[in-house]
């Protein structure tokens, strides 16, 4: 097992590319801001994901027994590496994925990673004692599951691994990881950093296409899957799960709603309401994706937002300047295109934004912001996971909170006030797993995140995040 870290700085992101990147063959992935090749990934099969899952499965008794302290030390080392190549990561992130270097992008989601290890490894789970009393003893421990398997998106590739390895590493679990067929290489060359400090098995990625993902769903020696991404396939993954009783964490689509009391101030919120719809130009589960103002301050927070909007540079992500980027791939790209179109046709108001440049390469979009528009438009009622917010009127807190209630999803949510205790009674009455004041989308290490109704069930980060990445156990006696 190596201990220095340093020795293993990749001296940039073509070395790093290359460490990853198979000798001869393999599938083209292209920079979704200029359509230029960034790298080939080999395309392995269910052959081997089952000799990844079997080494793992073998790997994982001795991980386990190195205990806490040991694992605490490797994902503090862990951090370190990411750290010394975090320049390297960020540059193939950002060429990969399409995210900007500079703002809450490439750079930022490599930071996150390596504090994400060091929060999770500064974790303590201690036995519960559950009773004591007249020489009864009852103590809950948390022991490890086995082998994890985790089956990643595309929009934040790298921090959402480590949402998933850390903890269950943490928790004496070896892993077997599936990265979105999108952005298979950002993934690897994580995992080929994080490797030169782990044991050798403990954690491995394996990128492939469908049967991939539904064989490891299904693997009898998989005891947890965890996933990001949208609803229907998790929906897909439960489905593959059911027959071996697999535990599961699915944080799944959202629709977040942000709701903006009369006595916020439009000026004051606007720039934090932009980032809450905006950071990784919209592609983010937990973003801001529908906003609902009150109809005292509805035209001040469009002014507001749409001065901010409008002077947010969007390219290439390797130019420093930028700060929004591209869709990250066609498919995405046309959801949004027909959202927007949508809303136009019904005599929603384009406040900027919504007339992509055709001549331009890359999936670009231009940041939307739409008012004036029904609650059940389209581009309101489904997720658009892209760079185009509505803005819906509305009279009344019970009218505001039926709408915000009024789909499926449950990820996240925001209320903006300049009353705390107001804003506290309002999203108590919210249907999310997560209800931000004055922010949103602002996730925590420390904090437990889950969705409700579709969006998810199970919960990560924090101490809560460990336990269910163990096997709970009493010891009654």
């Amino acid at each position: 097992m190596t201990t220095d870290t340093t020795q293993h700085a990749f001296t940039g992101a073509a070395q790093l590319l290359a460490a990853v990147q198979p000798a001869v063959g393999g599938r083209e992935i292209t920079d979704p801001a200029t359509g230029e090749p960034v790298g080939r990934v080999a395309e392995p099969g269910v052959v081997e994901l089952d000799a990844a899952v079997a080494a793992a499965k073998d790997a994982q008794p001795d991980w386990a027994a190195r205990g806490h302290d040991e694992h605490r030390e490797l994902l503090n080392r862990a951090a370190d590496a990411v750290e010394t190549n975090a320049e390297a990561l960020a540059e193939l992130l950002s060429r990969e994925q399409g995210k900007p270097l500079n703002g809450p992008n490439a750079r930022f989601e490599v930071g996150a990673c390596a504090a994400w290890l060091r929060a999770t490894a500064s974790f303590e789970l201690e036995p519960e004692v559950l009773t004591g009393d007249d020489g009864l003893r009852a103590e809950l421990h948390y022991r490890p599951l086995g082998v994890v398997g985790a089956i990643g998106p595309w929009n934040w590739p790298m921090m959402i691994s480590v949402w998933q390895l850390a903890p269950a590493l943490r928790m004496g679990n070896t892993v077997v990881m599936k990265p979105s067929e999108y952005t298979p290489l950002s993934v690897l060359a994580l995992a080929e950093v994080l490797n030169t400090v782990l044991p050798a098995d403990v954690l491995q990625v394996v990128p492939g296409g469908r049967e991939v993902g539904e064989r490891l769903a299904a693997h009898p020696d998989i005891a947890k899957v965890m996933f990001t991404g949208s609803t229907a396939t998790g929906k897909a993954i439960i489905r593959s799960s059911a027959d071996t009783v697999k535990r599961l964490t699915l944080e799944l689509g959202g629709n977040d709603a942000g709701i903006v009391l009369p006595d916020a101030d439009p000026q004051a919120i606007a720039e934090d309401l932009f980032w809450g719809a905006f950071i990784n130009t919209g592609q983010t589960c937990a973003a801001l994706k529908r906003l609902y103002v009150h109809q005292d301050i509805y035209d001040d927070v469009c002014q507001a937002l749409t001065a901010v909007a409008t002077n947010m540079p969007m390219g290439v992500g390797l130019d420093e300047n930028n700060v929004l980027g591209p869709l990250q791939n066609k498919a995405q790209f046309d959801i949004v295109a027909r959202l927007v179109q949508a809303a136009k046709d019904s005599g929603a108001r384009i406040l900027t934004g919504g007339d992509p440049d055709p001549d331009q390469p890359g999936y670009f979009y231009p940041a939307t912001l739409v008012a004036d528009i029904d609650n059940d438009n389209p581009l309101v009622a489904e997720e658009q996971f892209g760079p185009a917010l509505p803005i819906v009127k509305y009279a009344t807190v019970d009218e505001v909170v039926q709408m915000a209630n009024g789909l499926d999803v449950g990820l996240g949510a925001s209320v903006w006030s300049s009353d705390l205790a107001r804003a506290r009674e309002v999203a108590a009455r919210i249907e999310a797993g997560t209800v931000w004041i004055n922010k949103h989308g602002a996730v925590d290490p420390r904090v437990p995140f889950g969705g409700a109704k579709q969006s998810g069930y199970g919960l990560e980060f924090g101490v809560e995040g460990l336990k269910h990445l163990g096997t709970p156990q009493v010891i009654n006696g």
